[in-house]
Formats: C-alpha cells, sequence, structure tokens
C-alpha cells in the first residue's frame, strides 16, 4: 500500500481529470470528493445497510468501504455518458465541467460572482430575458460551436452589475441564476437562514445536522458529544458488562 489523499484517490478513480477548465491542471475539488463523498458518506451508508441486514439475519459483516471504489461509483454516470457520446475526457468542454456557457460561473462587476445553471430551454429563454439578450445573438443553446461567443456574451452582461443587483434583478425568476457564497457569507444568506442550513454553536459557526427526519428532531439545543461521553452505551449496546467497559477503558482500548 501506498500513502494518499483525496487528491490521489480522486485522480485514480477517473474523477480529478474532468475537474477544472480546459487547457488548464485539473482542480483539486477540496477533499469533498474521495474523503467524505466516497468514502465517509459511502462507509455511513455501508454501515447503515449492515445493521439493518443484521437485524434481519442476525449475522453482522465487515463493511469494505475503499475511497477510490466509492469516487468510481460516483462517476458512474459520466462512465456512461461516455460511452454515449455525450460526454468526452477534454476537460472543461463538457455540459457540466465549464464547457457549457450556460452553466458556469461569471465575474460580476464588483469583483464578486454569480452561478448559472441554465440547463433547461426554460432556464436557458429565462436567463437571456433577464439579461436582455435576444435569443437570436446567441443561436441554439446547444450548438457547441456558438458556445465562446456565448460565452463572451453572457460575460459581458454579468459583468454589468453587481453580485447582488443580479440576486435582486433575478429574484423571482427561474433563471437558475444564484450568487457565489463564501463560507462566512453563507452565515448572513436569509434562505440559509431560513431553513437553519448553517447555525451557531458555543460561538462557532457551523452546519446543521443533516439530513432531517420528520420523526427525530435535530438535537441543535445540546453540545456536540465530548471524545467518551457516550462509550458506555455503547459499549453495552454491544453487550460488555460495566466490569468490561471499565477494564476496556483503563486499557486505553477506548476513551
Amino acid at each position: 500500500t501506498h500513502a494518499g489523499h483525496d487528491i490521489t484517490y480522486a485522480a485514480v478513480a477517473g474523477a480529478l481529470a474532468h475537474i477544472g477548465r480546459a487547457g488548464q491542471p485539473p482542480t483539486p475539488p477540496l477533499n469533498l470528493v474521495a474523503d467524505f463523498g466516497g468514502g465517509g458518506m459511502l462507509l455511513a451508508l455501508g454501515v447503515v445497510a449492515a445493521v439493518l441486514a443484521a437485524r434481519e439475519s442476525g449475522t453482522g459483516q465487515v463493511v469494505d468501504a475503499a475511497m477510490v471504489d466509492g469516487v468510481a461509483l460516483l462517476m458512474a454516470p459520466f462512465f456512461m455518458a461516455l460511452r454515449s457520446g455525450f460526454f468526452t475526457d477534454e476537460r472543461g468542454t463538457n455540459l457540466l465541467d465549464s464547457g457549457a456557457p450556460f452553466y458556469d460561473s461569471y465575474p460580476c462587476a464588483d469583483g464578486a460572482y454569480v452561478a448559472v445553471g441554465a440547463l433547461e430551454p426554460q432556464f436557458f429563454a429565462a436567463l437571456l430575458d433577464g439579461l436582455g439578450i435576444d435569443p437570436a445573438e446567441v443561436g441554439d443553446q446547444h450548438d457547441r460551436s456558438g458556445w465562446p461567443s456565448m460565452r463572451v456574451r453572457l460575460g459581458a452582461a454579468l459583468g454589468t452589475r453587481s453580485r447582488d443587483e443580479w440576486v435582486a434583478h433575478f429574484a423571482g425568476r427561474d433563471a437558475c441564476v444564484a450568487p457565489v457564497l463564501t463560507t462566512e457569507e453563507t452565515l448572513a444568506d436569509p434562505h440559509l437562514a431560513a431553513r437553519g442550513t448553517v447555525v451557531e454553536r458555543d460561538g462557532v459557526p457551523q452546519p446543521a445536522p443533516a439530513p432531517r427526519f420528520a420523526a427525530t428532531p435535530a438535537a441543535l439545543d445540546r453540545p456536540p458529544p465530548q471524545p467518551g461521553e457516550h462509550t458506555d452505551e455503547i459499549l453495552a449496546e454491544l453487550g460488555y458488562r460495566p466490569g468490561e467497559a471499565t477494564a476496556l477503558r483503563d486499557a486505553g482500548v477506548v476513551a
């Protein structure tokens, strides 16, 4: 085995090569793809599935979750799209990888950015209408030969106002235009605030628990658990007696 990190797992599993703009090196997607998406999230799903299976069968099993497997699974639609001709191996030229001018981020007059995701024709039409662009100026939405000039036209229009001015302008329009917020800016976003997506606990802003369950309220009114806080409860559920739990703790096996 060899040491690795998110970027290397995403690289060998076929994802990193497709993240970034055409003609530029691949862009590391933070460590969201392999560590959290392909690793942690799928491991958690595997554990839940194994627990449910054990309740039915009475037999446990090992959950083998490898980050490269998870990343490859996340790429499954693109593996198929490549075979069907909908997707190419050339980075930054496809519909969802910054190749399409109607699915990308653009700088505004204040240096901030808006994200545009007007994939469907009705959203694209609303985008052009909101920008005051005659559809004849940009031609057919999916004519790739016209994408370079379309990008220039959209960029020129979006560069005439600040990000927040565009957000206000597109409010109520189904044009799939959104502000590109920094982590700090999410704290003041009214939509996220209404959902309670980002909360403050002990003076520290942080994402609220997700997903949410109708019959299991999120524990937002109590602090996060401390290391070892629930060790005895978990060991008891596993069948350990109090003396055995104490011995495990004394031996440094558990916290």
